[in-house]
């Protein structure tokens, strides 16, 4: 009776990624700090305390910008051309393959379409292995902040082929997702959504001594841009927009650091530049603007407006499909259907002037951020490699 017992606890205690062994592939996992690994990492982390194995294949630098969750293995790669911060992996060569097969994963997840994750897709083929790929930005609107639409046909070829060779794609949001369901990949499309920490940015963080220490006068509106300072986040037209409100009582706050700074300080000279940003520092600067403007149409989340509403911030962003699930255009934030400078001073000098239009924003945007929960998001995704096989469920063990 007593082991009966025994073997009853030991079955009920069993964690559900119990047998994963998760080979994870990616861009860019730490080295820099941004939306996407810091989604890659709350997933591995997640994974592992409910029993995975996750190994991680990328890019790596001698100064990461945080330590990373589950096992990294540097991929063998080269600094991108006049982005010197990122890096571009070379493919999976034969030290990474005798890796591999010496982990012997379940099951393998691309997070970038690139040279790594097309080699690394074909070789999970080869094994049989269940193949899940996620979409973290929208690659093919890059070329436009480059000069390079020309190059967007072949790209969006490149990116369908990719996509259409796995069992399951993620989407960042249902617009997306139905998206792609529209584009033919059909059922294999499920929503991986993200999380917020709603005590890292929350209206109780707010602090008024710093922002006098920042220079903020108390009858100054601050309009807060957060994000990794590169020019497809929109800063053109960000600049320019808060160049066009230059006389009313408005302070710009640019929370984050990138190759473009110098763009901005040269146009913005009255702003506040932040730089890089972490942790309580981070919350608190955040938590202590008035609106958030993010104006990037390159997102496929919007972690930065998500962000800002846990803060009880107005967010101010153009109507997109990561911004429409996001925001509920007027209960929540402000969704801009014009995506140019005059539109955006325009609804950023409304939210001035209607100070309780601005605080009512704030305090619903604040209630929507409690449906993204980091815990039930990455179920979801452990929930999709089960469906594969790649994790049995408990069910499935205790009929073995």
């Amino acid at each position: 009776m007593l082991l009966a017992e025994r073997s009853i606890r030991q079955f009920t205690e069993e964690k559900p990624a119990q047998g994963l062994r998760l080979a994870l592939f990616s861009g860019n996992y730490n080295y820099t700090r941004d939306g996407s690994n810091q989604a890659l990492n709350r997933l591995s982390a997640y994974l592992i305390s409910q029993g995975a194995e996750v190994r991680v294949y990328s890019p790596t630098t001698d100064t990461p910008a945080f330590e990373p969750a589950g096992q990294l293995v540097s991929a063998p790669s080269v600094a991108i051309p006049g982005r010197g911060e990122y890096r571009l992996a070379l493919g999976l060569n034969r030290a990474l393959r005798a890796d591999l097969a010496q982990f012997q994963p379940t099951a393998v997840h691309l997070s970038a379409p690139d040279i790594l994750g097309a080699q690394a897709g074909k070789w999970a083929r080869r094994q049989g292995l269940p193949l899940v790929a996620s979409l973290h930005t929208r690659f093919e609107t890059y070329l436009s902040y480059y000069g390079l639409d020309w190059l967007r046909p072949r790209a969006e070829r490149y990116l369908d082929g990719f996509y259409r060779g796995c069992d399951r794609v993620l989407a960042p949001n249902a617009p997306i997702a139905d998206l792609l369901r529209e584009q033919g990949l059909g059922e294999r499309v499920a929503v991986w959504g993200r999380g917020v920490d709603r005590d890292r940015f929350a209206p109780a963080r707010r602090d008024a001594e710093w922002r006098r220490a920042q220079g903020i006068a108390d009858n100054e509106i601050v309009v807060a841009f957060l994000g990794r300072l590169v020019m497809e986040k929109g800063l053109d037209v960000l600049a320019e927009t808060l160049t066009r409100l230059r006389g009313q009582p408005i302070r710009p706050l640019i929370i984050g650091e990138g190759p473009a700074r110098s763009f901005l300080e040269e146009r913005l000279p009255e702003a506040i530049f932040t730089g890089h940003l972490d942790g309580e520092g981070l919350g608190r600067a955040v938590s202590s603007a008035d609106i958030l403007f993010n104006p990037s149409l390159t997102e496929a989340f919007g972690n930065a407006t998500l962000e800002g509403m846990a803060a009880g911030l107005a967010v101010l962003c153009p109507r997109a499909p990561s911004t429409s699930a996001l925001v509920a255009n007027g209960q929540d934030g402000v969704l801009v259907p014009r995506a140019d400078a005059q539109a955006y001073a325009a609804a950023i000098l409304a939210l001035v002037n209607e100070p309780m239009r601005r605080l009512r924003l704030g305090r619903a945007a604040r209630v929507s951020s409690a449906r993204y929960d980091w815990n039930a998001i990455c179920a979801a995704v452990l929930d999709v490699y089960r469906d594969l096989g790649a994790a049995p469920t408990l069910r499935a063990r205790s009929a073995a």
